[in-house]
């Protein structure tokens, strides 16, 4: 079962504000923690949303590019966290182990599962996908 933590991003995380050293060091010591226990696939933080783009699809499939930054900061994501748990309660004991992304101000992680190519049903599409190269299966 692979899991996503998300942080969500803030104001802070939005102006590029870099972390504390501080919560630097915390941050490797968690995702140390997940390499020795053999459950990280990957980590990473995000540039702020100024440094990206969305592509908005219509109701016909068209597409648009909008450039950032997006003004709701509480929908935008700042970094994220991937393991590979036995189950959903031993991801959630990592999860309430992530440290605050944000010390001193309000601020959440969201959890995700993520689909294996085992909850779809057998089709060509899916054994395609299998094929792939880098697909994170």
């Amino acid at each position: 079962m692979r899991f996503m933590i998300m942080v969500r991003a803030t104001a802070d995380s939005e102006a590029g504000r870099m972390p504390e050293e501080s919560l630097l060091a915390a941050m490797v010591s968690y995702h140390e923690a997940l390499s020795k226990a053999g459950v990280l696939l990957d980590a990473n933080g995000l540039l702020p949303s100024s440094k990206g783009w969305r592509v908005q699809y219509d109701a016909q499939g068209e597409r648009k590019v909008l450039d950032g930054p997006f003004a709701e900061t509480k929908e935008l994501i700042a970094g994220y966290t991937m393991i590979q748990a036995r189950s959903r309660e031993e991801a959630m004991q990592w999860a309430q182990r992530f440290p605050s992304p944000f010390p001193g101000q309000p601020c959440s992680v969201e959890v995700r599962q993520l689909y294996e190519l085992e909850d779809f049903a057998p089709s060509p599409a899916i054994e395609r996908f299998r094929d792939i190269p880098g697909n994170g299966q």
